[in-house]
Formats: C-alpha cells, sequence, structure tokens
C-alpha cells in the first residue's frame, strides 16, 4: 500500500493534533494537495482520546521507551545527495513524563482474573509506567505497514467511532495494578453487555454501588479519556470555526450543567444566569444586588475606564476588594468566573476574563461551555475528516526520519520516510513533539500536570446523577497556581454507568502526583473494603487514578528552534487553558503565512453546485453523483439519530 503513495504534493503535515489537523483541512480546502501523517496509530496525539484499555496500551508504549520498528527502516543517511543536507526528526515522543497509576478499586475473587507475578520491590498502591509489561509487538495492529486513507477511503467508523484507541487486541492484554498485587484480565467478545452494579453488604448508610476494577476493565469500551482537559466557550474561536467550516455536523455536543467552587473546605454551585442569582439560596438578597451590579459592569467594563484605570497594575483580587463585594463574592468571581488565580491575574486580564464568561452565557445553555460527546480526541478528528473530504490523504503508523533541505536555497524540499522513499512538498508542517533534541536545543519548555481519576459519585451530589461540571480549587500556598477540575458523567459518553469521569490540570512546578495529590485528598477517599469514619463516606470513593506530566510547548517561539529552514512551520501542543484559542489561533496564523491570499476554512461548498469534468456534456442520474461529501453526511446522519448529542448551529 506504500508503494501507490503518491511522492509529489503542496503540503506535508506531521502530527495530527488540533492544531495540524485544522491547518490540513485549511490546505485541503483550499485546493492543496495534502499528506497528512502521524507515526502513532492513532489520530489526535496529545489531544486524543482512548478507552480504557487503549490508555492502558499508551502507557506501555511510553513505558517502553525504545524505537519501535526502526529496525526494519531504511537507512537515510545513503539517500542524502551532496547538495542536500538532512535535519533528522526524533524518533520517540518525550512528551510525557512521571506517569503514575493508582488502583484502589477492589477485585472481585469471583471474576475470572488471573493474578501475575508482583514487580514492585516495596509494598505500595502505585503502578508507574515502568512496571507495566509491554503488549507484544504482533497485537499492536493485524498489518505491521502503514495506512493511507484518501478523501474516498475515510469512512465515518474510521475516525469518530476510534476514539484514539491504540489497538482492539489491547482488550485481552489488559493488565494492572491493585493495591500490592498485579493482576490480568482477559475479556471475551461478550464483555459488552452491561454489568449490574452490586450492592455492598455493609448495612451502614449511605448505600453505593459497588464498582470493581473487573468492571471498569469489563466496560472499558464506554470509557473516552482525554489526554488533555478541554472545553469549548460557546463564542469561542473554535465554536465560531466548527459552525463556519461546518465541521460541527460531524461530532455532537453537550453543556456543562454547572459551575462549582470550593471555599472553606466545601463545594458549592456558583450561580451564573440572572436567574440562577436571584435563585440561590447561598447569596443573600444584599449579596445578589451586590453581584448583579458588578457583573453588568463588567460587561461594559471598556466604556468606564474611569471605574479601573487606578488598578491596571493591581492583581485583580486587590480590586475586587475595593468594589465592595463580599469575601463570598469575592471568591465566586476570581476563581469561578473569571477562572484566576490571585497573584498572576491583573485587573484588566481579570475583567476581560469575566466579560468573556458572561458573553458565552446563553448561547447554547446557561453555563458558557460545551464539550464534545465521546472526548475532546473528537475534534481533531473532524478537521481529518473535512481535509480527506477535499482529497487530502492519511498515512498512520507512518514515521518521517528526515527533513531533506537544499543547500543552495535553504528550503526544504521533501522528507524520507521510514521505507526510504523520498515525499516532496512545498510546505512542511511539524508537531513540535517530532522535532529532535538537536533542533530544540535552546528551547525552554513549561509543563502541565495531569490526575485522571475514575469516581464512584460527584463531588456534589444533585436531583439528577447526569450532572458535568467545572471546579476550580484555589491555591493554598500564595504564588501556586490554582487546579482546574472537570468531572464528566455517563451521559457525555466518556465513563461507564455510576461512575464519574474526574480531569484535573495544573501548571507544574513539581511532578504531577505532588501538584495535585493534595487536592485530590481534599475531595476524594480512597475506595477500601473497611469502611471508614462518616465525615469521609461523604466524599467521592476513588477507583482508579492516572497521575502525568505533559510538555506545555504553547509559549515557544519560531526564533528558539535550531536551523530550521523558512518552509518548515512548527506547530505545538495542548496549553494549559480551559479552551483551545490557541491552538485555532495558531493555525489561522500559520495558514495566513503560508497562503495568504486564500480564505481560512470557509464554508464548504453546496454539493448540487458542484460539477465533475463532463458533467455538461453527459449528466448522470439522480442519485448516482459520487460526491464524497454527500456520502459522509449519510453515515453521519444516522448516528446523530440515535445520539443525545446536539449538533452546533448559527
Amino acid at each position: 500500500m506504500a508503494n501507490s503513495l503518491p511522492t509529489e504534493f503542496d503540503v506535508v503535515v506531521i502530527g495530527t493534533g488540533l492544531p495540524e489537523s485544522i491547518l490540513a483541512a485549511a490546505c485541503s480546502r483550499s485546493g492543496q494537495r495534502v499528506l497528512h501523517l502521524d507515526s502513532r496509530s492513532y489520530y489526535g496525539g496529545n489531544w486524543a482520546s482512548f478507552s480504557f484499555s487503549g490508555l492502558l496500551s499508551w502507557l506501555k508504549e511510553y513505558q517502553q521507551n525504545s524505537d519501535i520498528g526502526e529496525e526494519g527502516s531504511t537507512a537515510w543517511q545513503d539517500l542524502i545527495y551532496e547538495t542536500e543536507e538532512a535535519i533528522t526528526l526524533c524518533r520517540k515522543d518525550e512528551t510525557i513524563q512521571h506517569t503514575e497509576v493508582f488502583c484502589y478499586a477492589s477485585q472481585d475473587v469471583n471474576d475470572n482474573i488471573e493474578e501475575t507475578d508482583v514487580l514492585q520491590k516495596s509494598p505500595s498502591w502505585v503502578a508507574s509506567s515502568t512496571l507495566i509489561k509491554p503488549l507484544d509487538s504482533a497485537c499492536l495492529s493485524e498489518e505491521t505497514h502503514p495506512l493511507y486513507v484518501s478523501s474516498y477511503e475515510m469512512s465515518a467508523k474510521d475516525t469518530t467511532k476510534n476514539n484514539g484507541e491504540v489497538t482492539d487486541a489491547a482488550e485481552t492484554l489488559v493488565k494492572e495494578y491493585c493495591r500490592y498485587k498485579t493482576y490480568k484480565h482477559t475479556v471475551s467478545d461478550g464483555a459488552k453487555d452491561e454489568t449490574k452494579p452490586i450492592l455492598e453488604d455493609n448495612s451502614d448508610p449511605p448505600k453505593r454501588n459497588r464498582i470493581t476494577y473487573s468492571q471498569i476493565v469489563k466496560e472499558g469500551r464506554k470509557f473516552n479519556i482525554d489526554l488533555v482537559s478541554k472545553l469549548l466557550y460557546s463564542q469561542g474561536l473554535l465554536i465560531d470555526l466548527l459552525i463556519k467550516s461546518n465541521v460541527s455536523r460531524y461530532a455532537e455536543f453537550k453543556n456543562v450543567t454547572r459551575i462549582l467552587a470550593f471555599r472553606e473546605g466545601k463545594v458549592e454551585q456558583v450561580p451564573c444566569s440572572r436567574a440562577d442569582i436571584f435563585n440561590s439560596k447561598d447569596l443573600t438578597m444584599v449579596e445578589k444586588r451586590m453581584l448583579m451590579k458588578f457583573l453588568t459592569f463588567c460587561l461594559d467594563y471598556e466604556q468606564h475606564p474611569d471605574e479601573y484605570q487606578a488598578f491596571v497594575q493591581s492583581s485583580f483580587s486587590e480590586y475586587l476588594k475595593t468594589k465592595k463585594l463580599t469575601p463570598n463574592l469575592q471568591h465566586f468571581v476570581l476563581h469561578s468566573i473569571a477562572m484566576m488565580s490571585d497573584s498572576p491575574c491583573t485587573t484588566i486580564d481579570g475583567l476581560k476574563a469575566t466579560k468573556n464568561f458572561l458573553q458565552c452565557l446563553g448561547r447554547f445553555g446557561n453555563t458558557p461551555f460545551l464539550l464534545p460527546l465521546y472526548g475532546q480526541g473528537e475534534i481533531p478528528q473532524c478537521f481529518c475528516r473535512m481535509c480527506a473530504v477535499f482529497g487530502g490523504i492519511y498515512c498512520l503508523r507512518h514515521k518521517v526520519q528526515c527533513l531533506v533541505v537544499d543547500k543552495e536555497s535553504g528550503r526544504c524540499k521533501a522528507i524520507i520516510d521510514h521505507f526510504g522513499r523520498r515525499i516532496s512538498a512545498k510546505y512542511f508542517i511539524v508537531e513540535d513533539s517530532y522535532l529532535s533534541e538537536e533542533t530544540c536545543l535552546n528551547v525552554q519548555y513549561k509543563q502541565i500536570s495531569r490526575a485522571v481519576l475514575i469516581t464512584d459519585q460527584s463531588v456534589l451530589k444533585a436531583e439528577s446523577d447526569q450532572q458535568i461540571s467545572v471546579l476550580i480549587v484555589p491555591p493554598v500556598e500564595p504564588g501556586a497556581c490554582a487546579v482546574r477540575i472537570t468531572e464528566l458523567c455517563s451521559s457525555t459518553m466518556t465513563c461507564m454507568k455510576d461512575t464519574y469521569l474526574v480531569h484535573l490540570t495544573c501548571s507544574s512546578s513539581k511532578t504531577a502526583r505532588e501538584d495535585l495529590e493534595s487536592v485530590v485528598k481534599k475531595l476524594f477517599t480512597p475506595y477500601a473494603e473497611t469502611e471508614i469514619d462518616k465525615e469521609e463516606l461523604k466524599k467521592p470513593r476513588l477507583l482508579w487514578a492516572l497521575y502525568f506530566n505533559m510538555r506545555d510547548s504553547s509559549g515557544v517561539s519560531r526564533s528558539s528552534y535550531n536551523g530550521l529552514p523558512s518552509n518548515v512551520y512548527v506547530c505545538t501542543g495542548p496549553d494549559c487553558g480551559l479552551g483551545s484559542e490557541h491552538a485555532v489561533k495558531q493555525a489561522e496564523t500559520l495558514f495566513r503565512e503560508i497562503f495568504p491570499s486564500e480564505e481560512f476554512c470557509p464554508p464548504p461548498p453546496n454539493p448540487e453546485d458542484i460539477f465533475f469534468d463532463g458533467d455538461d456534456k453527459q449528466p448522470e442520474p439522480s442519485g448516482t453523483s459520487n460526491i464524497v461529501m454527500a456520502k459522509l453526511e449519510s453515515s453521519e446522519g444516522s448516528k446523530n439519530l440515535e445520539s443525545p448529542g446536539k449538533h452546533l448551529q448559527n
């Protein structure tokens, strides 16, 4: 199949993260011949979403920390001419560090679980990525050659249903640590049936459904676990781009149902809209009037510079104290509406964030945020599909060994893949993680601390158990970063029934576990067979946890990279922000640099207005047109009828 791949393109894109996928779609839409490559076996890169078994397989890939498949690669050194030089690319992804896995859920002795050797030298509940047995290479794919998909080959099943899962065969090799032991579980084809929760024998209230680790494994396909936790502002750049380009038809979305605050050791719901404020029982009438007055001012604060001009150099928290807001309201505005920390947030930044929050209210619901069903990894795949619709070609598991640079012009002219095949192009777009250590020698990266938790109930109980919540936990120490928490219920198609998927994110100062474990202990209690005191019983029980650090390359300028040709453009990975504004801005900026006269992701043409060569001579009968877009729309429509989500419209 690789032999049939064309050798000349207009644009070669390496990496399938969000900014690269947007760029590939924009280039393909403007009529460019696009080749989109990824050395991974899944779409999205660090923006991907995984099933539970897929996530464990992803961890194993990092644990191996070796160049898989490099033995069969053709030596590129012999393929470089005297008039050329090569820029080698990184052979392994080093953007994820300090992975640690905790399993707190009990193991049902009646389940078909095979206990294996314990590799830990000292008793611990921790199972880091280095303790997970690697997958056998034969299980990674039924085929060892790369796949490439053209516009007529990419189907809905191949993209959105994949959800970034590394391999279906990984289901049979799920292996994880519980307490001091390691378990191996084999899942049969019939494991898709729902497992009914078993009630605990303990008669002491409150009674909860008993979730075992084997249940999580069996229901693993119902999880869609994001590597990066993001939400979509309803008036944000990504929403506008999805609607403008009509890519939104490939995905479905849900509203975030509530904004929460953590104050004095308690979780409270924050009133957002006018109706919420006046219906709130946590605020006095005076506080309601004060809050409404301040929020009204924030909506057009630029028109009243005299109100804040004297505090431009002050922090937003200091400014809030001058507005006669109670400590309760100050906390709500700072951490749950502006979603800022104390020290780094200036008055102008806080007012802008508050205005943005308020402007996003009401467009799709009573909170400012949306999230895609089936995980954040759906969004890059949607743009990949748009690229394929307009002729883009996709190759997963396709490694690129080097960029070939012409010495005389200093421009990149081609790439050499692991087959030794030379592919020429005019422009090259590379994701930061593919660049070698030599190229990134002067780059200073930041880090993001991430935690993914599986719990048995919400951090704040409500009448409905299908709540989607955002919570900001303020820093305990001055100068520290706040921790952002996103809690997802099963209706988001990201976790199994009777569980919640919880994402924690903050800027790194230490390892992810050191940064986030204190917050986890405040809000959750580890699952235990023997129940503990009643105060701890009120907290959700923690069933499983993953900690890891992710590289944040969003603040790196192009000048920091060594020796990049002028026609090679770099896309960065996910940033620490709540939205995806940086990725959209970067994609649009790079597109305008490459094609200044082209429109960025214009609306697709009406299929009825598309004419093929020869249509005017011999028109085709109705219903026989081979328009790819219509075919994709049809396949998507069947899915949309069954999904609980909704589509975006102007």
